[in-house]
């Protein structure tokens, strides 16, 4: 925008002025293109500047005559109007796959909200190509959005129909617990639906027609609304969750199989509803006219763009056959003459075949909802056999219950049931199960199997009978029960979670996510070796990103906060924040249990040391023991490093590694008090091996 510098200067002639005033408006047009540009995060490259840059010294060079005047201002306003589109058009697409109507979509949606959350969150760049996306309760997939979750954000407003019209890859839709009103939205234009929960809202009106038509809908939620008339005579074999309970329906329930198959509970609450599986009977009237409006429904008011939709999918589909049934002949008769010519290994076809049919065997198995075990050599049980073992629960995670489970001959193992999940299909969910079960490393708590179904998803670990770090490190204080947690095993703790995070690290390729991405003491286990065993690795691929927002580790560091960018400097990040932990005793905030007041560790730490109140730092419980004085100073400038602000100035976690394996292990005494005289920046120590995590451990123990 260089060429309109010039402006702010007086004209010194007629032809000029009048240059100025088409660059007034061309600078407006031009304005509107570079902002929308940048909103994406793209560098705009405007024609229109290189015009007026190579035009403008012969353009004033020019003598106007009156009739050059004449012309130029009848071309003025054309002109403009001519730019105008081309201009926008510029930034509405990108090659990132980012569509602006998208975005003006979610932002007349906004409006309608009355969010200060959202009006505040809701700004600048939305999507960028394969990137998280940077606005809350958004999900997106190559720039398009695919995900609307936004549950229990006090929200209120009025929704146009049209709403949701121009989001065509929208799969998920979650306005759970809130206060929107108006009719439903007409999903005619969301052909990709799977799930749909409105419940708890103030919705009003019919339930449109348009899911009818949405082949894919797996779930339905809309109970506890305002919602009135009939219930649509749903036929997807696809739904399996339904609830329409607490509503004002009238009329007879359709009896359909789908419908029929869901219990009285889907439907309580409407006095109004008749017919199975209510106790209420229908008059002979009632049940006519419904089964009248049902068939207009279907045949006469069917949303057009669906049939197209349906047409375009099967052409589609019968192009696919046919190139794949070529590709096999092609394939078959050249494997034919490779076998004939003795250039395929006898071995190779068979080892080909085996796979193939272990590959088919697992696809079948994954579709009835079979237990599936990652290694062939380890524990082998049917899912009867865990559904009839007794359980313990063990807790309430971010991301799922907890169980412990002792099976009546087998090892005892830990069901965790996995929610809030992004909306994969079983080959996508299989493939990340294969990433988070290759991960192999001593101190990683290793993936036993998994149960994929439509309505559950489990997976199951190995028990690790001494707990995790969270309640050794906190449980208890106080209390005469509790043991103290020594600084030699403290140490051991910190080592074993640096090594399995450089595990997670060297095998992983991708340098904008975490590798971890939810590292904090609950998530690092003890077995009854007293081996450090860190585990919830990889559960980024599978959780549904606006739940991942408002629960992962990596979601709270400084450049999340600050600029929506996660790295696998986010998790050196959260180790530095689990070193601060060990040595300090204190809870972090960012990973407090509710109910529990955590504390910004780094920056307490920070003032502790401006304010000279260093004796408060350490944890008492290590603070006593006056041999590892030097120890604990260089893990505390380790974890100083780990949590500075800017990703670029925290070091790689193999350094640390190093650095950590070189903190002194060994103390001159349990019971001495710590000697704070030596809070010296410039304090080294000689490299010092200790022995393996659970023998220090388990010698801290006794």
């Amino acid at each position: 925008m260089q060429a309109y510098y010039f402006l702010g200067y007086s004209a010194q002639n007629s032809q000029l002025r009048l240059f100025q005033s088409f660059l007034f408006y061309f600078h407006k047009v031009e304005l509107i293109a570079v902002l929308e540009s940048e909103s994406q995060g793209n560098i705009y490259k405007s024609p229109l500047t290189v015009t007026i840059s190579l035009f403008l010294p012969c353009f004033c060079s020019i003598s106007f005559t009156p009739l050059h005047y004449e012309i130029l201002q009848f071309l003025h306003f054309p002109l403009v109007m001519v730019l105008v589109p081309h201009e926008r058009t510029a930034a509405e697409d990108d090659s990132s796959g980012f569509r602006g109507y998208e975005r003006d979509t979610l932002l007349a949606l906004k409006e309608r909200f009355n969010s200060s959350f959202l009006n505040r969150n809701w700004t600048g760049i939305m999507c960028y190509m394969n990137e998280a996306p940077y606005w809350h309760g958004i999900q997106c997939i190559n720039g398009r959005v695919t995900g609307i979750i936004l549950e229990s954000m006090g929200i209120s407003g009025e929704i146009k129909t049209d709403a949701l019209a121009n989001l065509t890859e929208l799969s998920l839709l979650s306005f759970k617990n809130n206060s929107v009103s108006g009719n439903l939205m007409d999903f005619a234009n969301n052909p990709k639906l799977r799930k749909i929960d409105l419940s708890y809202n103030k919705f009003q009106g019919q339930i449109p027609s348009s899911l009818l038509y949405l082949d894919s809908l797996e779930t339905l939620l809309l109970q506890e609304n305002n919602l009135t008339g009939p219930i649509p005579g749903f036929k997807q074999s696809s739904l399996t969750t339904f609830n329409v309970s607490q509503n004002n329906l009238s009329g007879p329930i359709p009896e359909t199989k789908i419908l029929q198959s869901f219990g009285l509970s889907s439907y309580l609450g409407n006095g109004k509803l008749c017919g199975p599986p209510t106790r209420s009977l229908c008059s002979t009237k009632i049940a006519l006219s419904q089964s009248k409006s049902e068939n207009l429904i279907i045949r006469g008011h069917g949303p057009p763009f669906g049939t197209i939709l349906v047409v375009v999918n099967v052409i589609v589909l019968v192009v696919l056959m046919f190139l794949l049934i070529i590709y096999y002949k092609k394939y078959k008769k050249l494997k034919a003459e490779m076998k004939a010519k003795n250039l395929l290994p006898k071995d190779e076809e068979h080892d080909s075949t085996i796979v193939d049919r272990a590959m088919e065997k697992r696809n079948r198995e994954i579709e009835i909802g079979k237990l599936i075990f990652v290694e062939n050599n380890g524990p082998k049980f049917e899912l009867d056999d865990l559904l009839k073992a007794s359980a313990e629960g063990l807790g309430h995670g971010n991301f799922g219950n907890c169980y412990k489970a002792m099976l009546d001959v087998g090892p005892v193992v830990v069901v965790k049931r996995l929610k809030d999940l992004k909306p994969l299909s079983s080959e996508e969910f299989m493939r990340q199960i294969r990433a988070i079960a290759d991960q192999k490393h001593p101190n990683l708590l290793p993936l036993l199997g998994y149960f994929y179904s439509k309505d559950e998803k489990l997976f199951l670990y190995r028990f690790a009978a001494h707990g995790n770090i969270y309640n050794r490190l906190h449980g208890g204080r106080g209390t005469r029960n509790r043991v103290p947690f020594r600084w030699s095993s403290r140490l051991a703790v910190a080592r074993g979670v640096a090594r399995a995070l450089e595990h997670l690290h060297l095998n992983t390729r991708s340098q904008t996510t975490a590798p971890h991405g939810n590292l904090k003491s609950s998530n690092v286990l003890l077995d009854e070796n007293d081996e450090v065993l860190v585990t919830d690795y990889g559960l980024s691929s599978l959780i549904a990103l606006p739940i991942a927002a408002q629960r992962m580790v990596s979601f709270k560091t400084p450049e999340y906060q600050s600029h929506k960018r996660i790295t696998k400097k986010s998790d050196v990040w959260s180790y530095g924040s689990l070193l601060l932990e060990l040595l300090t005793g204190r809870i972090p905030a960012h990973s407090a249990p509710p109910g529990t007041n955590g504390v910004d560790l780094s920056g307490w730490v920070h003032r502790a040391v401006r304010e000279e109140w260093t004796a408060e730092i350490f944890d008492p419980e290590i603070a006593v023991q006056r041999g590892a004085n030097q120890g604990m100073l260089r893990l505390m400038k380790i974890a100083m490093r780990c949590c500075e602000k800017s990703p670029e100035k925290r070091p790689e976690i193999s350094q640390v590694v190093a650095e950590v394996e070189d903190v002194k292990v060994a103390v001159d005494s349990e019971d001495e008090e710590f000697s704070y005289s030596s809070l010296d920046p410039s304090v080294t120590d000689d490299s010092l091996s200790g022995g393996t995590a659970s023998a220090v451990i388990a010698e801290d123990r006794r």
